[in-house]
């Protein structure tokens, strides 16, 4: 049996310095902006070894995506022969991917969004932020979900207009579409990830972008905003061992107890990186994301 969740959560304030909420324990700061923050990233193959139906995927997110680069990957290359670029960088927020962001970004300039538009010309770009609003961080201004909730979602809400916009800029005639996604339950502020949810999902509709709703599939049926440790395995995971880490039970885990938040089965790291370990969430995750890019209509039109 499990320990009670708010044992993790106590435990999890020492290990997400990464990316946490502003009230789901002390607020450790990132790396400073000197310092890599991401693995070296993961260059598209060439074009010509590609089919011209393959479509090209660029993910750019905080430490969700950085422990998730890997496994994303291989999915998209593996389902649809995408080519694929990834540029995540723990503990950021929408504001560290925007050109023109305050000195001090976490994100370096040559891996703002609309820089790797440009050089990439993607057909996706996928952005994954679970909502931190790091007083450390500089683009944020110092705003908080705790502190000021209402400046921290009209300030999210304006940001992730500005990146959308930065995006449509920079590819011009060739558009990308942007994947928002939508992130899993937070026991600790469940309402604020479900306005973050909905202020993604409502920025897809009036670009003509879409979602992938990829907090769902770490969620118990039935209960989507309901965090849970452990879930039922699926026909995949019993399928492969590793993925259904209570056979017994029928049931796999999708977070560490020390860690509520991350989805990979071993500890965070000070220096961030890809999940070494099969972690069940991370290939739900993955699996949910290449599911809606290969969807026979993801087409946007612009708005």
């Amino acid at each position: 049996m499990r320990k009670p969740w708010i044992v993790g959560v106590v435990l999890a304030g020492v290990l997400l310095g990464a990316c946490t909420d502003p009230v789901s324990g002390p607020e450790v700061a990132p790396p400073t902006p000197s310092v890599p923050t991401t693995a070296p990233r993961q260059e598209p193959a060439s074009p010509s070894a590609v089919a011209k139906s393959a479509p090209g995927v660029l993910y750019l997110g905080d430490s969700l995506a950085m422990e998730s680069q890997n496994v994303l990957g291989r999915e998209l290359r593996s389902t649809l022969d995408a080519t694929y670029t990834s540029a995540p960088y723990s503990g950021t927020t929408p504001c560290d991917y925007l050109e023109g962001a305050k000195k001090g970004s976490l994100v370096p300039d040559a891996d703002k969004a609309a820089a790797l538009v440009r050089s990439l010309h993607p057909d996706y770009v996928v952005l994954q932020f679970w909502g931190n609003a790091w007083a450390y961080t500089p683009c944020m201004d110092g705003i908080t979900y705790a502190a000021d909730r209402e400046t921290y979602f009209a300030r999210y809400k304006a940001d992730i207009r500005r990146l959308t916009a930065q995006i449509a800029a920079a590819g011009g005639a060739r558009r990308p579409t942007i994947v928002w996604v939508l992130q899993g339950p937070d026991p600790i502020t469940p309402e604020r990830v479900r306005a973050v949810n909905a202020l993604y999902a409502a920025q897809a509709r009036s670009t003509g972008d879409i979602v992938a709703d990829a907090g769902k599939t770490v969620s118990p049926a039935g209960a989507r905003y309901t965090w849970a440790q452990y879930l039922p395995c699926t026909a995949y995971e019993r399928a492969h061992p590793d993925y259904c880490t209570q056979p017994g039970n029928d049931r796999t885990a999708l977070h560490l107890d020390t860690d509520y938040l991350h989805f990979c089965l071993v500890p965070t790291t000070s220096k961030p990186r890809p999940c070494p370990v099969p972690s069940p969430g991370i290939l739900r995750i993955a699996r949910e994301i290449t599911r809606v890019i290969g969807a026979p209509t993801p087409s946007r039109s612009d708005g």
